[in-house]
C-alpha cells in the first residue's frame, strides 16, 4: 500500500496525489449550477464560495506561510478562507456568517496561483525537518492534502441540501448491490483488549486525536450483523417511536420538537410512500439500505430494540478483533481497502444494501463495517491519554474536545480509500441530521 510518507521520497507522486485531489475538487463545484455559489443549503455551514477558496488557502496558511514561513498570495483571502463553522444552531451560524465574498473569477484565480506555488513547494523545498514542529515526520505537507479529502466529503453533505435542479450529477446514482438475502442477527463478542489510536513508530499519516495508543478491555457483548435498515428502522417509526418521550434524552426532545422532526433526514413523502432522498435523485426507499440518522435517533431506536449504540471500543473489538488475539490493520485483514471491501472512495454517490460486500467481513462475520456510511458510536469524542495537538494545526481536535460531539468509524460512500485507515476518528454533535452516518446495535 502506497502512503503518504512513502510519497515524501517520490516528490512527483505527491504532486500527483496533489492534483488528484484538485482534480476531485473542481469536478465537485462543476455540480451546483452558477446561481447557487453563494448560497447555504446547510445553514450551519458556509455557502459553496467559502470551499472553493478554503482549500487552496487553507495550504497557503499551514505549509506555506505556517511551516516554511514565505509570505502568502493574498492576506485578505487568506484570512476570509481561513477556517469553517461548526455552530451549535442557526442562531450561532449567523454569526459566522461573513459578507462581502469575492466573485468567482477572483476565487478561482487565487486557486490557480496557489495551485502554481504548491505544486513548486511540492516539487523542491524541504518537506521535513524535525527542529520545525509543522515539518516533523512531513506533518504540514501531509495534513493539508489529507484536509482536502476530507471537505470533499462535506462538500457532498452541503450538496445534497440542494435542490435536484441545481445539481449536475457527475457519478453513478445508485450502486448496482448484489442480490444477496441478508437476515439480521447478533454476533457474540468475547471479551478481550481492543487496541484504538496508533503510536509514533509509523511513517504513515495520522492526526492528532489517533495519537497515542489506547488499548481498552472490552467486556463480552453481542453486536448486529448488519447495520440497522431502512425497514427495520421503518417499523420504529409506525410504532410511533418519535412521540414516545421515555426513549429521548431532554436534548433530542427538544430538537424533535423543535424542527418537528418525526422521520430521519433523508426520507420524504411521496403520496403514501416513503422516498430515499439520494444525491441526485429521489426513488422508492431502499428497504434493505443503511438508515442514515443523527445520534439521537440511533439512540432512541436502540433503546426501543432494548439494546444500544456500541462504544468506541465496542466497534474496534467487533471490527478489528480476532478469535486468535490478534487485531487486524482492516476488518478483511490486513489488505489495503479496495473496491470489492465496501462502499467507499467515490464509487457512488449514495448508499447501497447491507451485506453487498461480504469480502469486508471482519474476523467475527461482522459486515459493512467501512463504507456505506459512518458509524455512531455512544463515545464523546475526547482526547487518549497523552494526547498533544499537532504543530501544523493546533486546534483541529481540541475545539472539539468539549462532550458534545460523538465519535463515528468506518467510513461512508465519499470517503476518500486514504481515510480509511483504523485510527482514524470522525466526530459530529449529535443532533446534526445531513451527514452520512448510520448505526449497528448492540446488548451485554
Amino acid at each position: 500500500m502506497k502512503t503518504y510518507a512513502s510519497s515524501l521520497s517520490d516528490r512527483s507522486a505527491l504532486v500527483g496525489r496533489y492534483r488528484s485531489a484538485r482534480r476531485r475538487t473542481h469536478s465537485i463545484f462543476a455540480i451546483p449550477s452558477e446561481d447557487a455559489y453563494y448560497e447555504r443549503p446547510i445553514p450551519l455551514r458556509h455557502p459553496f464560495v467559502f470551499y472553493e477558496g478554503h482549500l487552496p488557502a487553507f495550504i497557503i496558511n499551514t505549509l506555506i506561510k505556517g511551516a516554511l514561513g514565505r509570505p502568502g498570495i493574498d492576506e485578505r483571502l487568506e484570512v476570509l478562507f481561513a477556517r469553517g463553522i461548526d455552530p451549535e444552531d442557526e442562531q450561532a451560524a449567523a454569526k459566522g456568517k461573513a459578507s462581502g465574498w469575492p466573485s468567482r473569477s477572483e476565487v478561482l484565480a487565487y486557486g490557480r496561483a496557489a495551485d502554481e506555488i504548491i505544486e513548486k513547494t511540492l516539487l523542491e523545498s524541504e518537506l521535513e525537518n524535525d527542529d520545525n514542529p509543522m515539518l516533523r515526520r512531513g506533518q504540514a505537507a501531509l495534513a493539508v492534502i489529507e484536509h482536502e479529502f476530507m471537505h470533499q466529503e462535506t462538500l457532498h453533505y452541503i450538496l445534497h441540501e440542494l435542490s435536484y435542479g441545481r445539481k449536475r450529477p457527475n457519478s453513478p446514482q445508485r450502486h448496482t448491490s448484489t442480490d444477496r438475502v441478508v437476515v439480521q442477527e447478533l454476533i457474540d463478542i468475547p471479551g478481550g483488549t481492543a487496541t484504538l489510536g496508533t503510536d509514533y513508530t509509523t511513517d504513515d499519516f495520522f492526526w492528532d486525536n489517533e495519537f497515542p495508543t489506547n488499548v481498552q478491555h472490552v467486556s463480552p457483548f453481542s453486536i448486529q450483523k448488519f447495520n440497522v435498515t431502512n425497514n427495520e428502522y421503518l417499523d420504529f417509526v409506525g410504532a410511533g417511536g418519535y412521540t414516545d418521550r421515555s426513549l429521548w434524552t431532554a436534548e433530542a426532545r427538544r430538537w424533535i420538537e423543535k424542527e418537528g422532526v418525526s422521520h430521519p433526514h433523508f426520507w420524504t413523502r411521496s403520496g403514501e410512500s416513503w422516498m430515499w432522498r439520494g444525491l441526485f435523485e429521489a426513488y422508492p426507499l431502499p428497504p434493505h439500505g443503511p438508515v442514515y440518522v443523527t445520534h439521537a435517533e440511533a439512540s432512541a431506536y436502540a433503546r426501543w430494540a432494548g439494546m444500544r449504540v456500541p462504544t468506541e471500543a465496542e466497534y474496534h473489538r467487533a471490527a478489528f478483533g480476532t478469535p486468535q488475539g490478534a487485531e487486524r490493520l482492516h476488518p478483511w485483514g490486513d489488505e489495503a481497502p479496495a473496491a470489492h471491501h465496501g462502499n467507499f472512495g467515490f464509487r457512488a454517490a449514495d448508499p447501497v444494501a447491507v451485506g453487498s460486500f461480504p469480502a469486508g467481513a471482519s474476523a467475527w462475520g461482522v459486515e459493512d463495517l467501512v463504507g456505506n456510511g459512518w458509524e455512531w458510536t455512544s463515545t464523546p469524542f475526547a482526547p487518549f491519554e497523552g494526547f498533544s495537538p499537532m504543530a501544523s494545526y493546533p486546534v483541529y481536535s481540541t475545539d472539539f474536545f468539549d462532550g458534545q460531539h460523538f465519535v463515528l468509524k468506518g467510513a461512508s460512500p465519499v470517503t476518500d480509500d486514504l481515510l480509511v485507515r483504523r485510527s482514524f476518528r470522525n466526530w459530529f454533535r449529535p443532533i446534526y441530521p445531513y451527514l452520512y452516518a448510520t448505526f449497528r446495535c448492540v446488548r451485554d
